[in-house]
């Protein structure tokens, strides 16, 4: 299904390959406050970050709900969203700890310790979680991240379910709490920056 916005399309897809996903997760997010402190050299960082963000969009094409947004005029994926409904028990990603490993065996301990952290915060009862929403550096500020995130707040609203999310930076916190999301106190990590968990109740 697709939905126009702008000279973009918003879809929600079962693509079978993954790489797509991998690059728009990788070209927006790769050097954010929190992948800075699970790698500051910028070359591990580059390094590692495909392999990183591909455990999670093989996991959600397989377990969760994936959107993307593409360019009418180039056919290039320009945004990315991947959702679990947690509304039943999902498993964790296959061999995770070893794939996490493979990927940065430098950023391991951190990748350990970030899960840790957001582990302890996460709300119980049934929802939908935002793993991550991506959209690629030079088409941002075009609506496209609001876009992915009404398409699927239709869905959840007209199911009454609320959703989660954990922002990791002041920008990505202030497009959130336009959506209507209130904000926690922020998640510490150790020498590291806050995150800030989020939820937004349905609206009716």
């Amino acid at each position: 299904m697709t939905y126009a916005i702008q000279d973009m399309v918003i879809r929600d897809i079962v693509p079978l390959d993954t790489t797509e996903i991998t690059k728009v997760l990788a070209a927006a997010m790769g050097d954010g406050p929190v992948a800075q402190w699970l790698a500051p050299d910028p070359a591990i960082r580059r390094e590692y970050a495909p392999a990183y963000f591909e455990i999670f969009a093989e996991h959600a094409l397989r377990y969760g709900e994936v959107y993307t947004s593409v360019d009418t005029d180039t056919g290039q994926m320009t945004g990315v969203a991947l959702w679990f409904p947690l509304t039943q028990l999902i498993p964790p990603p296959a061999d995770y700890d070893i794939r996490l490993k493979d990927a940065s065996p430098d950023a391991f301990d951190r990748a350990t310790e970030l899960d840790a952290a957001l582990l302890a915060h996460h709300p119980m009862g049934p929802h939908h979680y935002l793993a991550f929403l991506a959209v690629r550096p030079e088409y941002q500020n075009r609506g496209i991240g609001s876009a992915l995130l009404g398409r699927h707040h239709i869905r959840l609203d007209a199911a009454g379910l609320p959703s989660y999310l954990e922002a990791n930076d002041p920008r990505n916190r202030n497009l959130y709490l336009r959506h209507g999301y209130t904000v926690s106190e922020p998640i510490r990590l150790p020498d590291g920056p806050p995150v800030w968990p989020m939820w937004r109740a349905p609206s009716a």
